[in-house]
């Protein structure tokens, strides 16, 4: 049973008693009086039962979503704009590649972009070009071969810091991928930790690429806004 229903049972139980012992007493009088009170107490009971309900449904909408105070969530901080700057690196060759195909383009489509493959990743974040340069964090996401016309990639991924007090804390991208330009950008769409409520662009510039085997070595500046 529903709190209103629970609600409506209580409200009639409640007004039975009096009801009854109001039908008793009025037997003895006047038709004209007994009318009077009759809707009198109809109207009472309809007006109680009306704001009683409104009151319940603004208890009920409290409980779903509510205003709080921004300090609780430390927003009433200053909020900033941060630059970070890392090498995203791409493998797909060797034994211990950091990208694989989980979906391999449909072989029925005649297309050169592979139109509809996805790779997931796991790649390492390294504050050089150099594979074996410091490590700052990991970038965790796919991405999808989303165009028929040119090579243009649904991107997802998560930059996974471990650097610092950045440690734990995560940058979310989405957007899309153009490979076949040197440049391009995606937004950032939120992010943990220190990066709650983050916001801002990330500029991906392609630093190596080996046709053959598909690796990558990705240049990326990001520009974020968060508290």
């Amino acid at each position: 049973m529903s709190h209103k229903q629970t609600f409506h049972v209580f409200i009639i139980l409640l007004y039975i008693p009096p009801l009854l012992y109001f039908l008793y007493s009025i037997t003895t009088m006047l038709p004209q009086h007994f009318l009077t009170l009759f809707f009198f107490l109809l109207l009472s009971c309809n007006t109680l039962t009306s704001t009683s309900l409104q009151s319940l449904e603004k208890q009920e909408t409290f409980d779903f979503v509510r205003p709080i105070d921004r300090k609780l969530l430390s927003l009433n901080k200053k909020e900033k704009l941060s630059h970070f700057r890392f090498y995203w690196h791409d493998i797909l060759s060797g034994k211990n590649p950091t990208a694989i195909t989980i979906v391999p383009p449909p072989l029925k489509l005649n297309t050169t972009t592979y139109f509809g493959s996805v790779n997931m990743f796991d790649d390492p974040l390294t504050i050089g070009p150099q594979l074996s340069s410091k490590l700052v964090g990991k970038a965790q996401g796919f991405y999808a071969s989303a165009s028929q016309d040119d090579f243009g990639f649904l991107m997802a991924m998560n930059f996974a810091f471990i650097e610092g007090k950045y440690n734990g804390s995560t940058i979310t991208i989405l957007g899309r991928n153009s490979g076949i330009n040197k440049a391009r950008e995606m937004p950032i769409i939120g992010g943990s930790g220190l990066f709650r409520f983050a916001r801002g662009y990330a500029k991906a510039t392609t630093h190596w690429f080996d046709l053959k085997t598909g690796d990558a070595i990705v240049e990326y500046n990001v520009y974020v806004f968060h508290y």
